[in-house]
């Protein structure tokens, strides 16, 4: 059994009885952070799908206390171990085995820079195969057609699409994400961290359920993949 848990914005943590994989851990200068002690997750992976710090959030800090293996785009990899962390650099369309499955990363239509301006590589999603199940978070984006490809070339259990809007797709760019990935279900992100990226529960009833099943996960709750 697979399962998701929900930390608000694009902040997701999928486990199984073997592994813990902990993507984009935002949790300090989150608003909606409902976790008081970070260090509890003690994740084996951390994907980190770009640069920003809203995605990079907590990334070190975690790293150092569970002794997790970071897995990020080069460029991001570089830099975080200069602070004495276990990383691993792959990059879009590479593949690496974890415990009783396999994580890919795939195009993403977003910027990716640290803090400082400091160029942050591609900005990326990921495909995570566990259990027989294939799980694709889609990391900040926009629209783009290698949703398509995506669709036909993977069988994607659960698609975790960016629905805010702003920096991102909406809901209606997400819906026909949905489409053409051919996902199973679809679980929204990256939306309500601020005002900006406010979802709208109609905009959901309207454009992206009559398209997909879609499972809203309230912040700090689970959801189980059987």
């Amino acid at each position: 059994m697979i399962t998701i848990t929900y930390y608000g914005h694009s902040n997701v943590l999928i486990q199984n009885e073997r592994v813990k994989i902990v993507i984009d851990p935002f949790f300090t200068n989150n608003p909606l952070n409902t976790v008081s002690d970070i260090h509890a997750i003690k994740p084996d992976y951390i994907i980190v799908t770009h640069a920003h710090s809203d995605h990079i959030g907590d990334t070190v800090v975690i790293a150092k206390h569970s002794s997790a293996l970071v897995v990020s785009n080069f460029e991001i990899v570089n830099r975080i171990r200069k602070s004495g962390i276990n990383a691993h650099a792959l990059y879009i369309s590479g593949t690496m085995s974890i415990p009783g499955g396999w994580l890919k990363f795939t195009p993403a239509a977003h910027g990716s820079s640290f803090e400082d301006g400091a160029y942050g590589g591609l900005a990326m999603g990921v495909l995570i195969h566990l259990d027989g199940k294939t799980i694709y978070h889609a990391g900040d984006t926009g629209l783009t057609y290698e949703f398509k490809g995506l669709g036909e070339l993977y069988d994607i259990d659960l698609a975790l699409l960016p629905v805010g809007g702003n920096y991102t797709m909406d809901v209606k760019d997400a819906a026909v994400a949905s489409r053409w990935l051919n996902a199973r279900l679809v679980v929204p992100i990256h939306y309500d961290t601020w005002d900006l990226i406010k979802l709208h529960q109609e905009d959901i009833e309207e454009h992206l359920k009559p398209v997909v099943p879609v499972q809203l996960i309230a912040v700090g709750k689970s959801f189980c993949m059987e």
